[in-house]
């Protein structure tokens, strides 16, 4: 009885559990780390597939606002991506397709952006290119170099301004720490899990020829971005051209659809000499 009297006595001097403490929250990352995520995902996607086909459509007004049905066209498009030569035939009513074209989309130059795949990361060239200047394919990426337990993600070229998430997504502002001409993003959207792109907001330019020299024209592009068997995509691309620019195409859209990645193409596709000789096999 003694010894029953002793344990209740210490049960109830016995000092009450303490409360669980709430697990930590999880500390925000820097938005300079999330650019640098942002930029490593779309990276570990490059280079694309070595071939892309698609359908190029656009669509703009002339000056007057009304339908500008010489500048809105459609496109179908075969493209090698090691040099982004393309064959190109404009697609009219019906089953009638233009000549084969030789092109090489490419943005802030003077022709049609593109192609979908295309690195949006790239800096714009120092200077115009001609269709024949051949870029330097792009090389295997690596993955992000580990520093003990911390990923190295380097980011010269922006700082961020703002930054912001909503709707699943991260927004972020950025302005180039140099070259502004050249490093052309101000405006990124990326999913706040995955961190792939979602849209981006670019500066590009229009080259207008006349009588006279070329004039450039400073332009904004919003992108939207999908995925496609893997890889990010530009799926629609909507311009305004700024610099008081009041001409044909002052807004101007380019839809990117039947977006595939073929496993081959012909050679003969990508040398415009090679046309005259293919006249019966020409892809429509």
């Amino acid at each position: 009885m003694l010894l029953l009297s002793l344990l209740l006595a210490l049960l109830v001097a016995a000092p009450a559990p303490a409360p669980a403490l709430p697990a930590p929250a999880a500390t925000p990352l820097p938005p300079e780390y999330i650019l640098g995520l942002i930029r490593a995902k779309f990276r570990s996607h490059r280079p694309p597939p070595p071939y892309v086909t698609y359908t190029l459509q656009r669509i703009q007004n002339n000056e007057q606002g009304y339908p500008d049905y010489v500048e809105s066209y459609t496109y179908h498009i075969f493209c090698r991506s090691a040099d982004q030569a393309c064959l190109g035939r404009k697609v009219y009513r019906g089953t009638y397709r233009g000549d084969a074209e030789f092109l090489r989309p490419a943005f802030n130059e003077d022709r049609d952006p593109g192609p979908p795949t295309a690195d949006l990361f790239e800096p714009a060239p120092l200077r115009p290119r001609p269709v024949e200047f051949v870029p330097t394919p792009e090389a295997e990426q690596t993955p992000m170099k580990e520093l003990g337990s911390v990923r190295a993600l380097g980011e010269f070229d922006y700082r961020i301004t703002s930054f912001e998430e909503v709707d699943g997504a991260v927004h972020l502002f950025v302005e180039p720490t140099r070259n502004p001409e050249r490093n052309r993003i101000r405006e990124i959207w990326a999913d706040a899990k995955t961190y792939e792109l979602r849209r981006l907001d670019v500066t590009d330019r229009l080259f207008v020829s006349g009588n006279g020299p070329t004039e450039v024209y400073g332009m904004k592009y919003t992108l939207s971005m999908a995925m496609l068997q893997g890889f990010p995509v530009v799926t629609n691309l909507h311009g305004i051209v700024g610099d008081n620019y009041s001409g044909d195409g002052k807004e101007v859209q380019f839809i990117f659809r039947d977006i595939a990645f073929p496993a081959s193409l012909p050679a003969w596709y990508f040398d415009a000499r090679s046309y005259g000789r293919h006249l019966a096999e020409m892809p429509e």
